[in-house]
This record gives C-alpha cells, structure tokens and sequence, in this order.
C-alpha cells in the first residue's frame, strides 16, 4: 500500500509506501520534508505506528459528524510539525480489528503512540490546541 503525500514547500505529490527506521519522508522533488499523514489499515496498524516521531492514530468514520471536525485540526498538525509527527487515519467501517484490538468504543478517538507503545488516549473532537497539548504531554 502507498500513499499520496502533497509536499507544502513545492506542491509537488509524492507516493509514498514504506519510510526506513529513523527516516521521515521527503518531497523527490525538492527535499523538503512531507507532512506525514497515511491511511491505515487493520494489516498495516502494527508497523504503521512504528515510527521515530510520535504517532496518532485517527479512529473515524465518514458518517461520523465530530470526526469531520477533528480530520483538518489533525491534518494542519501534520504540516505544522512535518517530520516530527505521523497521523495514522483508520476508517473503522472498513477495518474494524485494529480499533477493536484497542478498545475503542467510540469515534473519533485519538491514540498516541511513542516508539511503537500506547502511552495516550484522547476520546471526542477537541480543538487544535487541546490535541497539540495533548500530544505534548504525552
């Protein structure tokens, strides 16, 4: 599975599937670094929260009205802190193990993740300030 991640600095798209341990991903044509934000699913959960950089893993749905809210605040976070946090989104509908394997039992819920372990649980839209503390004190 790849993804498509839209460099900030030149606009230029850049597929991306599998970034090396201690590496975050570049834009092929300038080298600036991309915001990291993938869509996970229920065969890629355990490898997709392994990263240097803190992790947060996005549990949603499309007909979720709250989680239509929290998607941009988590997309600006991704820009803003390009290379130094990865945004995991997971549709629950269409893969329901990984959020089941984690106890979650409403959405959207936010999982943060450092060095691959569970160390933070936010439940509920929050605005942008509430997460970037959120993910700070974690």
């Amino acid at each position: 599975m790849s993804d498509v991640l839209t460099c900030t600095a030149c606009g230029a798209k850049n597929r991306v599937t599998t970034v090396p341990a201690g590496q975050v991903p570049g834009c092929a044509r300038c080298g600036a670094t991309l915001p990291w934000l993938i869509n996970g699913t229920d065969a890629t959960f355990a490898g997709d929260v392994q990263a240097d950089v803190p992790v947060v893993v996005d549990f949603w749905a499309p007909w979720c009205g709250p989680c239509r809210v929290i998607g941009p605040v988590l997309e600006d976070l991704a820009r803003e802190r390009a290379g130094k946090l990865k945004i995991v989104k997971v549709n629950v509908d269409e893969h329901p193990r990984a959020p089941g394997d984690h106890a979650v039992q409403g959405i959207p819920t936010l999982l943060l993740f450092r060095g691959g372990k569970l160390v933070g649980r936010q439940v509920g839209a929050v605005p942008k300030a509430t997460v970037r503390a959120w993910i700070d004190a974690n």
